[in-house]
């Protein structure tokens, strides 16, 4: 299929970070300054907007990866693997002679918890003259991880202007970041994205009204355990996370992401996208990985059906 076929079907792009993950497994986070051995170790593939369009993948929808990588081993199996998923990257922005990101995530088989090492690489970020959303002429929803902050903002006003919808998966304030949430519609946000304009000791809803004030009509936080909380049209709603055995938590904010763009493509309210979002990342946890775990359509429906009787997991 030629690239202007690829890119007539996308119907989300996502701009941000891919890169190669190796993850040691260990029965309990060791103490600083000693040794632990690994129980096991795996190389796969993350990335917050590259798990995102992972998981829409699988559900089944066509999409579209921005990102910067080089020609090195990890920007190479970054490639494979996007393709492998039928993500296109027809547009992904090659730059040979550096390393691109990866990271080394030690997760703690007790609780299923991971702490993440993680090195940008030496590759140049995306520029806003890198950009160009126009050529997606069917793409409905631009998903941004605003890691590459000057190219999500370039990004965001594009798409805008094409009439798409701009979604946000915002992790760390940083400097730019309140000005790309202005151009946002959906933002979904981390704990601590907000701390910087309400303090650490802010409750959820405070948190939530503070994001809403930037400018996104609607703002979701995730809170790993404790589910999700979200405000739409001046109304809260809350998402208890599924229960169940948990064996990895990496990337399943990305999964989750990445499953509520889905509901959004289906016209589904906040509440039927945030259930279906955390049973999606629920699913993605009972596997080692940002990636692995990942299910299709048909296993997050007939997880759903399972847990049908009422409004909590």
């Amino acid at each position: 299929m030629g690239m202007g076929k690829r890119l007539e079907k996308t119907q989300v792009i996502g701009l941000g970070q891919a890169c190669v993950d190796y993850l040691g497994t260990l029965p309990s986070y060791p103490r600083e300054d000693s040794k632990a051995e690994l129980t096991g170790l795996q190389m796969q593939c993350g990335g917050p907007a590259s798990t995102a369009l992972v998981t829409l993948s699988r559900l089944g929808i066509p999409t579209s990866f921005l990102g910067s990588i080089s020609d090195d081993p990890s920007g190479l199996r970054i490639i494979e693997n996007l393709k492998d998923e039928n993500v296109d990257v027809s547009c992904l922005k090659v730059t040979p002679g550096h390393t691109s990101q990866f990271a080394f995530i030690a997760v703690a088989e007790k609780m299923g918890k991971r702490t993440i090492f993680w090195h940008r690489g030496s590759v140049p970020h995306l520029e806003p003259k890198d950009v160009d959303i126009a050529l997606f002429s069917k793409a409905k929803i631009l998903h941004l991880d605003g890691l590459m902050i000057e190219a999500s903002i370039e990004a965001a006003t594009q798409a805008k202007a094409l009439g798409m919808t701009v979604v946000l998966d915002a992790g760390t304030m940083r400097e730019g970041s309140k000005k790309l949430v202005a151009l946002v519609d959906i933002l979904i946000a981390s704990e601590t994205f907000a701390t910087p304009l309400v303090g650490v000791e802010a409750i959820n809803e405070t948190a939530l009204r503070a994001l809403h004030g930037l400018g996104p009509k609607q703002v979701i936080i995730t809170l790993g355990q404790k589910g999700s909380i979200g405000l739409n049209d001046r109304r809260v709603f809350r998402q208890e996370a599924f229960r169940g055995r948990v064996k990895d938590t990496t990337g399943a904010g990305d999964v989750y992401h990445g499953a509520y763009v889905y509901g959004l493509l289906q016209g589904w309210d906040m509440p039927r996208c945030m259930r279906f979002a955390s049973a999606t990342a629920a699913l993605k946890c009972k596997k080692t990985g940002a990636q692995n775990g990942i299910p299709d359509l048909k296993t997050v429906h007939e997880f759903l059906k399972t847990h049908e009787s009422n409004g909590n997991p």
